[in-house]
């Protein structure tokens, strides 16, 4: 059975820890994948472009390059483009996920407050 891909790029190691956590207790066969920064997840996918991830989860503000010009090159990029990218910040802006939205991304949460988990 071929296992889920799920990718995530975030700087926040506990962000990173709290996500993997959730995917492992999911009831089927995953994968996980992590880039710490904007930069490091094009890269990876630009290596792995004929394995691309199933998913990608995508943080708005990253070192080297944001979130949301992350999501622009994915979705500018023909075998990227249909990948799906699900955006995700601190931030509850409305206007902000509007121009997610617009840009490309395919949902658009607001992370937990993973300091209420311990």
């Amino acid at each position: 059975m071929k296992k889920f891909h799920f990718m995530l790029a975030d700087d926040d190691s506990d962000d990173r820890m709290f996500f993997e956590k959730a995917i492992k207790s999911l009831d089927l066969p995953t994968k996980v994948s992590f880039a710490e920064d904007g930069v490091e997840l094009i890269d990876f996918l630009t290596e792995n472009i004929d394995d691309l991830p199933d998913v990608v989860f995508l943080d708005l503000n990253m070192p080297r390059k944001k979130g949301d010009e992350c999501l622009r090159e994915i979705k500018r990029t023909p075998k990227m483009q249909n990948m799906p990218v699900i955006m995700y910040s601190t931030s509850q802006h409305e206007d902000v996920a509007d121009v997610l939205y617009e840009s490309g991304a395919n949902y658009y949460v607001r992370k937990p407050d993973y300091y209420l988990l311990i």
